[in-house]
């Protein structure tokens, strides 16, 4: 067998890596698919959720024509390993604290990654008017997916589950990262001044995390993982990530067991896409909100987000059509 180029094999791993951290937390890890190890520790190392989707006839139809090969990944975030136990699958009865959708579209020239608040109100398909972060509570990652899907017109091809935990292994496992952050506040002793400021992996778990500190609470949090996650992108590109193979084994290694996937997420899908995103540039990834008119009150007297129907049914719409990277949110970033 002859020997894949270096820089083929660096294109290859940069790639896979961008697709895995952006499902990281977001938080996931990178696998170098063309390394047959890798693959096996991200696959045996990932537990897998065996039942993920909801019954077929609730769920969005397959898009078709040009826009058929789209597709879009739920990501869904918790901060209570401890109070789920091993076995983050069968998380009936607890909440998301974070929960994203990256949209890879037909055309794999860009990436978008839409947050979604944990406190926006929306309707929980057999159970009403709730939270959307309620829905893994109320009937584990299918109800979850059915909501999210319901949200977005659209639907959810795999789904990444990870703990914040983590975090720490893969921002160790990188050195640390340069996180720019737009606000400063104070967590467990550790003050993160506005600027960017280099953080190792306990100090990025508080950073993802907190939320009391700021006057609008989940929304900055939200910005706070979303800066996480490009600074994340950022170091995984650098020249001394890609040439230490050590350090990608590493970051595999130290994400994989923070990891619940559906059955089809693994490294053979994960390999592929990556090599379909071959010329995806760093400037490519744009971040943004689910649009919002702001918090408000519940009839029962709970803190909500309210969506904004104008602007949640212009995200249907370009999640309807792939078109989702036309769509200009008010509040956006991209790396």
């Amino acid at each position: 067998m002859t020997a894949e180029p270096t820089t083929a094999r660096s294109h290859w791993l940069r790639n896979t890596v961008i697709v895995l951290v952006v499902l990281v937390v977001i938080g996931v890890g990178i696998v170098a698919t063309y390394a047959l190890t890798l693959s096996r520790t991200f696959d045996t190392g990932t537990e897998k959720i065996a039942e993920a989707f909801p019954e077929e006839t609730s769920r969005p139809p397959v898009l078709e024509g040009a826009a058929a090969s789209a597709q879009n990944i739920l990501l869904l975030g918790s901060d209570t390993r401890g109070a789920i136990g091993e076995d983050l699958a069968t998380v009936r009865g607890q909440r998301s604290d974070t929960i994203m959708v990256l949209h890879i579209p037909a055309d794999r020239e860009n990436v978008q990654v839409m947050s979604i608040m944990r406190d926006s109100w929306v309707d929980i398909p057999g159970r009403g008017a709730a939270k959307v972060n309620s829905a893994l509570s109320y009937g584990g990652v299918p109800l979850a997916v059915q909501t999210v899907e319901s949200l977005i017109s659209a639907r959810i091809d795999h789904v990444a589950i990870i703990d914040f935990e983590g975090f720490k292994g893969l921002t160790d496992a990188l050195g640390g990262v340069d996180v720019d952050n737009a606000v400063a506040f104070t967590r467990d002793g550790h003050a993160y001044p506005q600027g960017v400021q280099t953080l190792n992996g306990e100090q990025a778990l508080g950073f993802v995390r907190e939320r009391y500190s700021f006057r609008d609470g989940d929304f900055q949090r939200a910005r706070n993982q979303q800066a996480y996650i490009k600074a994340v992108i950022g170091k995984v590109l650098s020249a001394e990530t890609l040439t230490d193979p050590a350090k990608i084994s590493a970051l595999v290694g130290s994400i994989s067991p923070y990891l619940r996937v559906d059955n089809g997420l693994n490294a053979a899908y994960v390999g592929g896409l990556g090599l379909e995103l071959r010329s995806l540039r760093s400037e490519d990834i744009t971040f943004f909100t689910a649009p919002t008119t702001g918090t408000g009150t519940s009839p029962d007297g709970q803190s909500i987000v309210n969506l904004d129907p104008v602007g949640m049914a212009e995200v249907q719409e370009a999640f309807r059509t792939d078109s989702l990277e036309s769509y200009t949110p008010e509040f956006q970033t991209t790396d």
